[in-house]
Parts: structure tokens; sequence; C-alpha cells
């Protein structure tokens, strides 16, 4: 059985402007152990599948589709199921942890309250449990005295890794966790996280706008724009031999770090995301597509086969056979 399994999920923002959809028909699915990466620039609708996930969403936002978590039906769950499942079903750390974390307990009181909430343990048991999960992500149990403003950015980056683990969920989103890290810290995060899920077995879901991360990281990678995935198979494959030229342009954005040419001639993208509130026709990519060709801009093309365990959504794709 699948952990996590999205079924053309669509989410549309009720604004003064009027609606914004930011997740547009999405499908994917996460098996047991799997390691899934989404991709994409700001405004793409990662953060939104997240929070679409655990119903995090603002109060008013239409959510459409089916979420299926373990099995069961996130949207048809009663307020208590769901409230039990937001922590031992799936966990989600957070971008910010400064924002994330409470800013007048200790960051141990903070793990606690979740144990105590979802678990039946004494005193002496939490207070164990607590020292122990601090101890899993590389810091001292004496660290659940500190406050958060007491920690640099890595430690309380592993209080909130901690604070997710708490209750041993079977699937972790991990949202942006590492974006306000220096690179040293963020190396760590990175493998920290990697261990415990091989330790643990848990399914993971890492979104992110860096390729490069999520090529180390996941085993498998989905590549979003303007509210849908536009490519996703291995993530090996995706970043090396990228089959939409979004995903293309993605990946050449990073330099090759001790490479003169690619230093001195850095590769990007110009312009942004389309606002979701008023796409372009056709391809949604194609206004800014190097390859766009007149077919582009009135046939909005969807996943099709592109390899083994591939897809993409671009007219220049040539469906294979499946399998």
């Amino acid at each position: 059985m699948s952990v996590l399994e999205l079924r053309d999920l669509r989410v549309t923002y009720r604004t003064e402007g009027g609606p914004v959809p930011a997740v547009r028909g999405v499908n994917l699915t996460i098996e047991s152990g799997d390691t899934v990466g989404l991709a994409g620039e700001s405004g793409c609708g990662k953060s939104t599948i997240a929070a679409a996930v655990l119903r995090l969403l603002p109060k008013g936002t239409q959510v459409e589709g089916t979420v299926l978590l373990n099995g069961e039906d996130v949207y048809a769950m009663k307020p208590g199921r769901l409230r039990a499942v937001r922590w031992t079903g799936a966990a989600i750390v957070f971008q910010g942890a400064l924002h994330s974390l409470n800013p007048v307990r200790r960051v141990g009181d903070q793990i606690e309250e979740a144990i105590r909430l979802h678990r039946t343990v004494t005193g002496a048991a939490v207070g164990a449990r607590v020292a122990e999960l601090l101890e899993r992500v590389g810091l001292q149990g004496a660290h659940a005295e500190r406050y958060p403003h007491q920690m640099s950015g890595g430690q309380r980056q592993r209080v909130l890794i901690a604070l997710a683990l708490a209750c041993e969920p079977t699937l972790l989103i991990a949202d942006e966790p590492t974006t306000a890290l220096d690179v040293m810290v963020q190396a760590q995060v990175l493998a920290l996280l990697e261990e415990l899920q091989r330790e643990r077995g848990l399914s993971l879901l890492f979104i992110t706008h860096d390729l490069s991360v999520l090529t180390s990281t996941c085993r498998r990678l989905a590549v979003m724009y303007a509210g849908r995935i536009v490519e996703e198979g291995p993530s090996v494959d995706v970043f090396a031999r990228p089959d939409h030229p979004y995903s293309a342009a993605l990946a050449a954005a990073f330099p090759t770090i001790g490479d003169s040419a690619s230093r001195m001639n850095p590769q990007g993208l110009a312009g942004d995301p389309p606002d979701p509130s008023a796409l372009p026709g056709g391809c949604p990519f194609h206004p800014r597509c190097a390859r766009a060709v007149d077919e582009c801009a009135t046939n909005d093309v969807a996943l099709r086969v592109s390899g083994p365990g591939r897809r993409a959504a671009c007219v220049h794709v040539k469906e294979a056979a499946d399998g």
C-alpha cells in the first residue's frame, strides 16, 4: 500500500482579486520507504501541496481531488482523527525553524508536548524520549533546556527534525529544510535526513528549488511549473538528461564546481513563473522557453511517457512505450 497518493489534486485560493489556482491536477504516489523530491521555482505550488497533504491550508481554500495517507482519505477524516494523523501518520519540517518554534518555550518542552498529546507515557519516560530524539539528531540532551534564540540555525533545524520524528510518522515532508543554512550545515542536515530515512524506513517527500540537493537525497524527482508536474522520473536521469526544457533550465542554473567555463558563463532562466490567476494559453512555460514553437501557444501537453519510469509534458517529447 502506498504511504501517500495524490489523485488529480487541485488547490484554489480564494482572494479579493478572485480565485488563484495554485495546484492544477497533480498526481503523485510515494511508496513505503521511497524518497521523492519536488522541485521548482517559488510560486510553482510545491509548498501548497505540502500543506494540502495534512489540511493546513487557509480557511476557504478550495481543494479538489483525493489525498490518501496510508490508505485513508485525509479530507474525509474527522477532526480527532486528523489531529492524530498529523503527528503519527505524517509530519512536516518547515523552512524557517525560528518561525516554527515557540520563542518563549524551551525546545525540550515543545518536543515533550507532542509526545504527551499522542502517546501514553510517564514523566521520566517522556524526558528520556526527548533526550533520545535530540541525541539522534546530533544534539546533546542538555539542549532541551535551551530556548530557540539560544541555538544556531543548524541546531534549530535539527530540533525541528527531532520534533517531526517524535511520534514516529511513516511519512516525513521536508519543505525547504536547508534553504536558510550555510553550505556546511546544509550538508550535515542532508546527511542526517538520509541516515534517519534509511534507519527508520521513512517515506520522504523533499521539497526544494535545488535540483542538485534532490539528486543526492531522493530516488525519484518531480519537477513542478505553474501548479503542475511537468516532468518526473529517477532523480539522476532527470538531472543529467532532462526531457522538459524547464527541467533543463533548472539543472543548468547550478554551476559545476571547479569548471571555469561554467563559472564564467552561468546559465539561467529569464523572467518569472506566470501569475497563477493569469496563466498564458497553451503550455504555461512557452513564453520563457527557448524551444517554443507555434503549437506551444495553443496546446497544453499532458504528461506522456518519455522513457523507462519517466514522463514529461512537452511537444518535443516523443511518447515511448510504457515499461
